[in-house]
């Protein structure tokens, strides 16, 4: 079965059809310069006004059989979300000021809400998304937000890493079998062998960045003792090497440890995508090159920092058109009976969420 071709109509017979993103920097240029002016004019006011510009743009260009998905989220809506979660930590704060008993209550209330304004964020998220005048929805509680995101990255922390693909089957679990469209579901279900497989070649990537840091202290043992015994020890021509070597350190380290996420984070876009299912019969797809998705993150962000962050368009445009035209769903039976049945479903399931979707709490 070929996987190559571009959007097709819905009228044809089923099988494997590309997504395609079909906007140009120069066009999100624009946009992107007005929200940026706007938003410091405004003092940051703007910046959900922006998201949803933003959004629109980048939504409205990603293209399956011929059609484009939409974003129907309001400004209103982010500002309100964001402007309650500020006002939440501002009142604890100064209710732990206030009597330092309570010093830590801003922590504990933050780690009992973070679960529920993650479910309620991910549910907005979807109800605001629409394909085919369908909107999306997701049905997940904030118990299993809990297990996914707080539980799995305690777990993957506290190990080092090594139960990282754990954490990362949770979150795939939750997020993919909780969401809906027209009244369907959708499933996923990765398995432990793919993701520690592609998490095997970042944690080699992160040990061969740790050897060279190990290294580097090694051949420099003979100045950080005496420094470390007697403080204030060493002259400025001794120090001048040192200083080098924690330069070349920390580049080392961060450059290890952000190719080996990016690595990652394109091998588990492969594995969760390509185990997710729709109604139980049509499979989605992801085929990014590990490499070349690092590469592009890589060089967009050294070409925003050289550029003052004037070509973050074409960074933006870039990556989203790498994403979306290396993902694709094969369809199972014909296409246009499928989203026929959706559309008359799914137009009294959108119908529920027209006039109020909520607020975006920004988790």
């Amino acid at each position: 079965m070929s996987l190559e071709g571009s959007p097709q109509s819905a009228g044809q017979a089923g099988g494997f059809h590309r997504v395609s993103f079909t906007g140009k920097a120069s066009e999100y240029f624009g946009i992107w310069i007005v929200n940026v002016l706007l938003t410091i004019i405004t003092l940051g006011i703007y910046s959900a006004w922006a998201k949803v510009r933003r959004n629109r743009y980048f939504y409205g260009n990603t293209v399956l059989l011929g059609r484009s998905f939409e974003y129907h989220a309001r400004g209103l809506q982010i500002l309100i979300g964001r402007l309650i979660v500020l006002g939440a930590f501002v009142v604890l704060n100064v209710i732990a000021a206030l009597d330092p008993v309570l010093v830590l209550l801003p922590t504990v209330v933050v780690l009992i809400a973070l679960p529920w304004l993650v479910a309620r964020g991910l549910r907005f998220s979807a109800r605001v998304t629409s394909y085919r005048n369908v909107r999306f929805d997701f049905v997940g509680g904030a118990g299993g937000a809990f297990k996914a995101f707080i539980l799995g990255g305690v777990l993957a922390v506290i190990t080092l890493g090594i139960l990282t693909p754990l954490a990362s089957r949770w979150v795939a679990r939750y997020v993919g079998s909780n969401l809906r469209y027209g009244g369907k579901a959708f499933d996923s279900d990765p398995g432990l062998g793919p993701l520690y497989k592609s998490w095997l070649l970042s944690f080699l990537i992160a040990i061969v960045g740790l050897g060279i840091i190990a290294f580097i202290v090694v051949m420099n043992l003979s100045l950080i003792v005496p420094m470390i015994e007697t403080p204030g020890s060493l002259t400025v021509e001794q120090q001048i090497p040192l200083i080098y070597s924690a330069v070349i350190g920390y580049v080392v380290l961060f450059a290890t440890l952000g190719i080996a996420g990016l690595f990652y984070k394109a091998g588990v876009r492969n594995v969760v995508w390509s185990a997710t299912t729709f109604d139980g019969r049509h499979r989605l797809m992801s085929d990014v090159s590990r490499t070349r998705y690092t590469w592009i993150a890589i060089s967009n962000v050294i070409v925003t920092i050289l550029t003052l962050g004037l070509m973050r368009p074409w960074a933006a445009v870039r990556m989203a058109r790498y994403n979306w035209e290396h993902t694709g769903v094969t369809f199972a039976g014909d296409v246009g009976e499928l989203f026929s049945k959706i559309e008359e479903q799914g137009s009294a399931v959108g119908s529920e969420f027209m006039d109020f979707e909520g607020f975006d709490f920004g988790f």
